[in-house]
């Protein structure tokens, strides 16, 4: 009987992520400018310069990281995670006051620090959970102290407040913690204290519960919402139809037209109305199929720490893609969170490419053996990740 080994394959880029996020970057690039130009009437081109260089910063970071090998991210998490932590509390201290009292953005606006912190943060807990998928079923070594992690950086992100982007880092979190093999019984009581956490925060911030009545006013009759935002974007949606009113047609993006932010969080709704259900739909199916290249990314790293990375980078971005979607549809309350690839630019575009250059990178050695040699599976097996991996090697 004689062991053969896999075979040796070059390293390559996943091609398949490669063309979908050309793909969304290139169709946020028309429906930016078409949305922002009429903002300013007299200076059309203000937003989507700014958008375009924030892209080429976003891209360029894309590329760094996809040269430089993912698991030194490992081997830096803590410094990462701490310099994330002291950003976030300078910004509380020092940031401008802006609407509803948040202080959560630098340099008029161009950086808010909780999306840089957002990427820190999933490095930190992929290189903590790869380094305790023995011991999470242990209250004491497992969700107690991951809690605490957790519990640190929600609170800074909650105190600016932020309270939208502080749910998206918690669902995500717990996806991961979900993935690294947790106990399901830990997750839903994890799941049950976030909710009375959340519930709580936004019983303390004014504009948060009015964005929540509202919602519950808006959810049955959206064309009678007290919000004009959500009105409008509802409207927007509706008046597309099937095939929509054609590129740079819009009328709600018109200034008084009621659809504030159309140049970001608005944005899908400019999309629905212009290219129609057909368009709105693309780029759904977009977003739907970064998901399936990032799983299969995450299925195929060649170590814990890759897998739970690739799976909470990717998590990451499709889950605030549908919360956004979700907001323009009146599924949710108003959360203020953009669009990846199409919103206006800032830090939310560039830490988003930064996370995809990782996501790249960490495709690089695993595609071909997911392909034909690794046996993956999602159930739980003597205590591995549910992302575990055999790579037991056939014999013959």
């Amino acid at each position: 009987m004689s062991r053969t080994s896999p075979p040796e394959t070059p390293q390559r880029l996943d091609n398949g992520l490669l063309v979908i996020i050309f793909m969304l970057l290139s169709f946020g690039i028309v429906m930016q400018f078409s949305a922002s130009y009429a903002i300013y009437p007299d200076a059309p081109y203000r937003f989507i310069t700014r958008h375009l260089v924030f892209l080429v910063l976003g891209l360029v970071l894309m590329f760094l990281l996809m040269q430089v090998d993912y698991q030194i991210l490992q081997k830096w998490a803590i410094p990462i995670m701490g310099t994330a932590l002291v950003f976030l509390i300078f910004t509380f201290f020092y940031a401008k006051t802006g609407v509803g009292g948040a202080r959560r953005q630098l340099f008029n606006g161009s950086v808010q620090s909780s999306e840089l912190a957002k990427l820190a943060i999933f490095i930190y807990i992929a290189a903590w959970l790869a380094t305790k998928e023995k011991t999470l079923d242990q209250v004491t070594l497992g969700l107690l102290p991951f809690s605490v992690l957790l519990g640190i950086f929600i609170a800074a992100i909650i105190l600016q407040p932020d309270i939208s982007t502080s749910v998206l880092i918690a669902l995500t979190a717990i996806a991961m913690l979900i993935i690294a093999g947790a106990d399901m019984s830990q997750i839903a009581i994890m799941l049950g204290v976030m909710a009375i956490v959340f519930a709580f925060a936004i019983f303390q911030h004014n504009y948060a519960l009015e964005r929540v009545t509202e919602f519950q006013q808006s959810f049955i009759a959206p064309w009678n919402s007290p919000d004009d935002q959500v009105r409008s974007g509802y409207e927007a949606l509706h008046t597309g139809g099937l095939f929509g009113k054609g590129l740079g047609n819009s009328t709600y993006k018109l200034p008084g037209s009621g659809l504030s932010v159309v140049h970001s969080d608005s944005i899908f709704a400019v999309v629905g109305e212009e290219l129609g259900l057909w368009g709105a739909l693309s780029v759904i199916a977009g977003f739907l199929f970064l998901a399936y290249r990032g799983t299969s990314i995450a299925l195929a790293a060649k170590d814990s720490f890759g897998r739970l990375l690739a799976f909470g980078i990717t998590t990451w971005i499709v889950l605030q893609a549908f919360i956004n979607i979700a907001v323009v549809t009146v599924s949710i309350p108003n959360t203020g969170i953009p669009l990846p690839f199409i919103s206006y630019g800032g830090s939310s575009l560039v830490t988003i490419m930064a996370g995809l250059g990782i996501l790249l990178n960490i495709s690089k050695e695993g595609h071909s053996r997911f392909s034909f040699y690794a046996n993956h599976s999602l159930r739980r097996r003597n205590r591995r990740s549910r992302l575990s991996r055999s790579n037991r090697r056939r014999s013959s």
